[in-house]
């Protein structure tokens, strides 16, 4: 009774768009769970383990990827607004960001030239092609940011999201070994670090583990980023011969 009871709870589930995002929450909670008993460790990010998680059960139960996301759109919406509501704490250290607004300009615009020109050059001498390379360009800003950059510039949006993870999670799992390296220590810094460099994850890893003035800061630079990189990159590309 209990089988034929899980079989029509199947069959009602798989044919109903909503179980990707009852999956997809549950792979997250799995994902913090089983990150948690490993001692919190940066280098198995939940997101990181969710996407393992996800990949396995589309794998498992021989599900595409457009129908998983027929479900799993809400999630991808909700993106945006939880990227703007990082105003919030930030408002809390407004005065602060108006004294150290110039430097913060600069320090961002560097970073980004960095990252772009870095990943692009590297990428260009290991033979990618052109839309690879386009798709590689915005990966140090959020997901809904890259996405909709990469599709403008003649990117791969899909691929693009990917790299945006991948990045995250080296920058969260490499910041803490950095910052004992180079003795930073003020969590401002620190934190407008993660955001320029690991984006989302890194603001997530800024409020969880080092606090609200870090994760502000992380949201800020998160934002500049953002914006700045939708002005500087079709600039970058056109600089390295891509359009």
């Amino acid at each position: 009774m209990k089988v034929a009871a899980v079989d029509q709870l199947w069959v009602y589930l798989s044919g109903h768009p909503l179980l990707s995002l009852l999956v997809t929450l549950l792979a997250f909670i799995a994902a913090v769970r089983i990150n948690r008993a490993l001692g919190g460790t940066s280098l198995l990010h939940p997101v990181i383990l969710s996407i393992a998680l996800l990949i396995a059960f589309l794998l498992l139960v021989d599900m595409d990827y457009p129908t998983y996301f027929e479900g799993a759109q809400f999630i991808h919406f909700l993106l945006g607004p939880a990227t703007v509501a990082l105003a919030i704490p930030l408002h809390d250290h407004r005065e602060r960001v108006r004294r150290l607004l110039v430097p913060l300009l600069l320090a961002c615009g560097t970073g980004i030239v960095t990252a772009v020109g870095s990943t692009l050059g590297l990428a260009m001498l290991l033979g990618a092609r052109p839309e690879t390379l386009l798709s590689l360009a915005p990966r140090s800003v959020t997901s809904p940011i890259a996405m909709g950059i990469a599709e403008q510039i003649g990117g791969i949006p899909s691929l693009a999201a990917g790299l945006v993870l991948l990045t995250g999670s080296i920058g969260c799992a490499l910041a803490p070994w950095v910052f004992r390296l180079l003795r930073v220590r003020d969590p401002a810094v620190q934190g407008f670090t993660l955001g320029l460099s690991a984006h989302g994850f890194g603001t997530a890893h800024a409020f969880a583990r080092i606090g609200a003035v870090a994760g502000a800061f992380s949201g800020l630079a998160m934002g500049l980023t953002g914006l700045l990189t939708a002005f500087l990159l079709p600039m970058l590309t056109r600089l390295f011969g891509l359009h």
